[in-house]
């Protein structure tokens, strides 16, 4: 079954995440392994925002998560943060669409 990360962060400045986002998959185009990747902002709470990265398996996650890249978008994204971002790992259980 596949293994799932979330990020949750708060963030006055959505569109650079995006764009950092956006960069890290160009990146990454040819060694990423991430799946599908959701980003959700709080309805009610501005500017908390959660990602929801998914990946075959948590050695995938973990393969994905040495790549230089990954720390680069992990440095530049604390800076765009306001405060720390919150890292929880998963492993998927039930999966139904």
């Amino acid at each position: 079954m596949s293994f799932v990360q979330i990020l949750e962060f708060n963030t006055k400045r959505a569109g650079d995440v995006e764009t950092l986002m956006n960069e890290w998959r160009t990146q990454t185009k040819s060694t990423r392994t991430v799946k599908r990747e959701v980003v959700a902002k709080h309805h009610t709470r501005p500017d908390h925002y959660v990602a929801i990265v998914e990946f075959a398996s948590f050695e995938e996650a973990q393969r994905s998560s040495k790549l230089p890249e990954t720390d680069q978008f992990n440095a530049h994204m604390a800076k765009l943060c306001d405060g720390p971002i919150e890292f929880s790992d998963y492993d998927v259980i039930r999966d139904k669409s």
